[in-house]
This record gives C-alpha cells, structure tokens and sequence, in this order.
C-alpha cells in the first residue's frame, strides 16, 4: 500500500493519497488547490489517480477536486448527502473503494487496498470518514476522519447555522456519528485528520496531526463519557470566530470554481497600485512581518504577513471577491498569490515591488503604527469607558475567556470586518491579542477604515499578563 500524508502548515490542512501499489489504482482525499506534487509523487510512486474524494465541502480553504480532475481525469466524489453544481460520484454509507480490484471487471476485489465508507454527519450533513485496510478483511490501518474527529478534539458544528440547521442539531448528529462508526472501530486504528493545530474548523486541535483511536478515547475531552445532551453543551461553546471568507469558499467547492492560474502577479508601479485602489477599489495588502509594517507602511493599506496564518488572516480583512495588490519583499510575491489562490481569492492585480525602498521614497504617503509598550497600557487601566479609549480584544472566544484585561471587549480578528460598526471611530481604539500579530492586523484594518486613533498593545495579552 501507499500511504501518503501532506500535510501544510500554513493552512493548517492535510490530504491524503493512498493507491495499490499491485494496480496502480490510486485516491487523492481532500487536495489543495496547487496539486503539483501530488501528481508528481504519484508518477514517481507509478500510480493513476483515478478518484479524488472529498471528505466533506470544506470552509477553509478552496480544493483542488476540479484541477485533479482536469489534470487526470479523475471522477470526483462526495458523501452522497451533497449537492454540488458539477457532477459527482456519490458515496454510500457502508459502500467499499477496491483499489485492489479491476476497475472494469472487478476482478481481485478479495484482495489489496480498500476504502470503505461511513457517512458522519455532524460537522456538515454530506461529512464522510474513510476507512483504510491493506486488504478486505484486514484489521483498519487507519481511518480519514476529515473535519468529524480531529486529534484532540472534534468538528465544530456551528458552520451549517446560516442555513437553517442549528449548531445543536448539527453537534447531536456529530454525536451519534462518533458513537455509531468511529468508536466502534479497534484502539489500534490510526486516525489521519483533515485539520491540525490553528485550523479554526476546531476549538483545540493538537499539534500532532495523527494519533490512535486509543489514545484519543483516553485523551480527546469530547470523547470522555457523557450525554448526548451535556455533548451538544461542550461542543457548541466557545467556538472560533469564523473567518469572512468561510461561506465564500465552502459556496465555490460546492458550485464550482475556475481553475488555478500559476502566472505570477504583474509588477505595478507606485501611481499604478493607488490607482488600483481609487479607481477599482482595490485592496493594498502588505505581506510583509507585523513588526515591518509597523515601522512604515502605506497609508491605507492592510496588513497579513507571509510568516503567520497569511491566507487565513487576509481572508478576514480582505472581503471576498475584492481585488487585491500585494506589497510583499522581493522574491515573496509568487508565494502571497499562491496561498491567496488556496482560499480563492484570485483577483491579484500585481505586486509592488521592494515595498520598503518604495516607502522610503515617497513619505509623505508613509506611516507608522502607534504601539503601545505594555508599561504604558499599565499606567492607562482601568480606561474610562465613556470618554476614554475603546479596548478590544482581537483573540477568540476560548483565549479570552482564560483571562483578560480590564474594561476590554472581545471582538475577534476574524469577525472585525463584519463588527466595524460596534465602535465609534472618533474615539480611541486599544487593540491587543495574545503576542501583538494580529493586534497588527486589526489595527490596520481599522486605519483604513478611516479610524483615526488606532494603538496596539505590543506582546499582547502575554506580555500584560507578565508585567501585572
């Protein structure tokens, strides 16, 4: 068997190929969009992907069932509970994938890899988890849980609300599902996720990104003994805000979405960019280090650095469909556009080149952010709620609610965009998080929407937490 993890860290997103190495029958489970190296590997491994499986339709990031099907000719496949605008294989609970079988004549399906299928709903209604077995009646070598059962934790079950299924019902079905296909399964099956660590498709998905069954009943706190009801209560809490970008891309995976474009961005001029941005409405995104922006930026521009959770961060200042001009370091700018792509955002007019020396030739269009140092936010607590400065907290629900500063209100970074209205922009705005990244980019999210006095607590919330 060929067993294949790829897992990417800066979306936090894992896929999986698994073939036969006797056909040379092969699956891609829940791709990427930029699906180079899943087709190289594939060659090298002398396999065919003839399916590409979705365990679900995914939020957080745009697939690539479209560009692996147009690359190989591979059919595509749903859980059959979904609905999509391109045509679909769709996959029945208890149905069995025989990559070890004759496609045609079905010939040797007593033997070599096979996937079979458990439709889980829960996390979405069409969610499937995916078995995998070196041969039919072997012991599972693993199970592909997609976004049911992470390491650590489970799928949240919030995302289906806004069409008319509560979070409730949605964590009762996640419920039932986890009890009825995946518990059933022995201790020793390996669990391969969809998501890990920082993915906001969960609450507190672990580091790792495999672990048993076994460990995970012992470990995982929504697989501890309890009701369905007192279930429903723990995983319906607290939830991460949801990034703007969400619905845009789970509408694109189920509809359908124009092919990846690997062109690089064109090369604008200063005059050219703010042209872009009066006369087109685009947005002028600094993709450089929050510290970097800090010191200089443009006026009116937007702040997501390369070296965070760049797409996912983008995603949430930058509303959908919005065209966008990168101001990234040299060198960087193909990379900004490829993982904008992988959250479907392509409409990249170009990049500004070298950034920093532009600014320095143009300061009369130049800024610095107004960071406070966590000794000056001391000497200002408690904040006057009435005529003083307005004190956010940009960290999600669960961080928050671990501890806070005084007077602050929560507003997560990914919900900011759509709660601008909340605050008053004549007055003063405090922003912080937990180490002064996204404090960044909430700040300059809100410079640019015209906010006057904006500050940032420099080392968030640790740095407060150390000094108080």
């Amino acid at each position: 068997m060929h067993f294949a993890q790829y897992y990417l860290d800066c979306l936090s997103q894992a896929s999986y190929l698994i073939g036969d190495q006797r056909t040379g029958r092969a699956v891609l489970v829940d791709p990427r969009r930029d699906i180079d190296e899943y087709l190289a590997d594939a060659e090298a491994a002398g396999l065919r992907i003839e399916l590409v499986i979705e365990t679900h339709v995914h939020a957080d990031f745009l697939s690539g069932h479209l560009e692996t099907a147009r690359a190989t000719g591979a059919e595509i496949a749903f859980g059959a509970a979904a609905e999509t605008g391109f045509p679909i294989r769709r996959l029945h609970d208890g149905e069995r994938i025989c990559l070890g079988a004759d496609p045609e004549t079905r010939a040797g399906a007593e033997s070599g890899v096979t996937l079979t299928v458990l439709a889980t709903p829960g996390h979405t209604l069409e969610s499937i988890c995916l078995v995998v077995r070196e041969n039919p009646d072997d012991e599972p070598f693993g199970v592909l849980t997609g976004d049911t059962l992470f390491i650590g934790d489970v799928g949240r079950p919030d995302l289906l609300s806004a069409a008319g299924h509560s979070p409730q019902d949605m964590a009762a079905r996640l419920y039932r599902s986890l009890h009825t296909k995946l518990l059933p399964l022995p201790d020793a099956t390996r669990i391969f996720p969809a998501h890990g660590a920082g993915s906001a498709c969960g609450r507190s998905i672990s580091t790792e990104t495999s672990s048993t069954l076994g460990d995970q009943r012992r470990l995982n706190y929504a697989l501890q003994p309890m009701t369905q009801d007192a279930f429903v209560r723990l995983v319906t809490a607290e939830q991460p805000a949801t990034p703007g970008y969400f619905a845009h891309d789970a509408a694109l995976n189920r509809d359908g979405h124009p092919l990846r474009d690997p062109a690089p961005p064109a090369e604008l001029t200063l005059d050219e960019a703010l042209a872009a941005r009066d006369e087109h409405g685009a947005a002028l995104l600094d993709c450089r280090p929050a510290a970097d922006y800090a010191r200089a930026h443009l006026v009116g521009s937007l702040n997501a650095g390369l070296d965070t959770r760049f797409a996912e961060y983008a995603g949430s200042v930058v509303a959908p469909g919005t065209p966008i001009v990168l101001l990234a370091a040299p060198g960087t700018e193909h990379e900004a556009r490829l993982r904008l792509g992988r959250i479907g955002y392509d409409r990249v007019l170009g990049h500004l080149p070298d950034p920093a020396g532009v600014l320095a030739g143009a300061p009369e269009l130049t800024r610095r952010s107004n960071r406070l140092h966590v000794s000056d936010l001391l000497a200002r607590l408690p904040l006057d709620p009435v005529a003083g400065a307005q004190l956010i907290d940009v960290r999600n629900p669960a961080e928050y609610a671990t501890g806070a500063l005084p007077g602050a209100r929560n507003i997560p970074l990914a919900a900011l965009l759509d709660r601008l209205d909340e605050l008053d922009p004549a007055r003063p705005v405090i922003l912080y998080c937990r180490s002064g990244n996204r404090s960044v980019i909430a700040a300059a999210l809100l410079e640019a929407h015209g906010f006057a006095e904006v500050s940032d607590v420099s080392g968030g919330y640790a740095a407060y937490a150390e000094a108080a």
